[in-house]
């Protein structure tokens, strides 16, 4: 393995661990469990109010369901998370640089967002323990947390998956591939992995070109994560 490869394969594994230990945590702590899942819950409800013109479009409908349902919506991941976990040493070995560092992007994200969702649950718990969530409770633990720069580079994270998504769309090799690939990865224990890949690809092939969705998520998120920090957010929704 190449050094830039090497190094990549190095944040994938810190990554990988980072996610897997901030979800264990739910294995622990029933009551911690339910709140995440609550917490989770109420951030997609919020994206699906944000983006609900996406959702309502026929072009950007299944994007917009990916983006919602396997990225921020209150799904257990174990075994996503096992899979990724077992086939690490041979991604790092055979996949191409770029695509390498697509998946580290992707596992970044995820550990990302699950590392702000876990100070957000805190929050939550330290402000009024077991309180439903309402846009100024919520409001008021986005500005507790801070990790300003955090917040910044999980919206970044974004716009760079989303990115490389769309660019394996134009490479029509790559559906015949995940297709034929549908079977041996269900046989060794990935059938979870694999969807998850086909439903990204599938979703972001729909759209025929992602810039328009894209823009529409990163700008729109981003004003509101500002607004969050200085205090002018009227509805989260």
């Amino acid at each position: 393995m190449d050094g830039d490869k090497h190094d990549i394969s190095e944040r994938l594994i810190q990554h990988m661990t980072a996610a897997s230990a901030l979800r264990a945590r739910e294995q622990d702590d029933e009551a911690w469990r339910h709140d995440r899942h609550a917490l989770r819950a109420w951030q997609a409800g919020r994206l699906a109010s944000t983006h609900a013109d996406l959702l309502e479009s026929e072009r950007y409908r299944p994007a917009a369901e990916f983006f919602l349902n396997e990225l921020y919506g209150p799904k257990n991941f174990a075994e996503r998370d096992a899979a990724l976990a077992r086939v690490q040493p041979m991604l790092s070995r055979f996949l191409p640089r770029s695509a390498l560092e697509t998946i580290c992007r992707a596992v970044e994200l995820d550990a990302l967002s699950e590392t702000l969702d876990a100070a957000m649950v805190d929050a939550l718990r330290a402000g009024a323990p077991g309180a439903a969530i309402e846009d100024e409770t919520y409001a008021a633990a986005y500005r507790k947390v801070g990790r300003r720069a955090e917040r910044d580079r999980q919206i970044a994270l974004i716009r760079d998956v989303g990115e490389a998504l769309d660019e394996l769309t134009h490479h029509p090799m790559i559906r015949g591939m995940l297709r034929l690939m549908g079977g041996p990865a269900r046989a060794v224990g990935l059938g979870a992995l694999h969807t998850f890949l086909v439903r990204g690809f599938e979703a972001f092939a729909h759209m025929e070109g992602a810039a328009h969705f894209l823009d529409c998520i990163i700008e729109r998120e981003q004003a509101l994560s500002d607004q969050f920090f200085d205090g002018t957010v009227k509805r989260c929704r």
